[in-house]
């Protein structure tokens, strides 16, 4: 996906990454680096990415470091945290709901 996000897509990504990293959230630690929007390849085509409403935080290092999506890949970061992409679009989806609530 090539396109620009319209306005209502931005406000969304600000609303995501303000919850940041949703990892850190449901391990209940401290989260240590500046957050990342990412959009999940759940579904997607080797070089495609997901519309911006499939998107979850996550800190830098559970983004690209080495123990992140990207350092370790999506069966890698699978195993380790027993968690996978589509669980924390559901965890993101239900704090969004949460905070929308308030």
């Amino acid at each position: 996906m090539s396109k620009r996000a319209s306005a209502a897509e931005r406000a969304y990504l600000g609303r995501v990454a303000a919850l940041g990293c949703i990892l850190c959230r449901h391990l209940r630690i401290r989260q240590e680096t500046a957050t990342q929007v990412h959009h999940i390849k759940e579904g997607q085509g080797l070089s495609q990415r997901a519309e911006h409403w499939l998107t979850i935080p996550l800190c830098h290092d559970h983004h690209l470091g080495a123990n992140g999506l990207h350092g370790l890949g999506t069966r890698g970061f699978a195993t380790r945290y027993k968690l996978e992409e589509l669980d924390l679009l559901a965890f993101t989806i239900e704090w969004l709901n949460q905070n929308a609530a308030r």
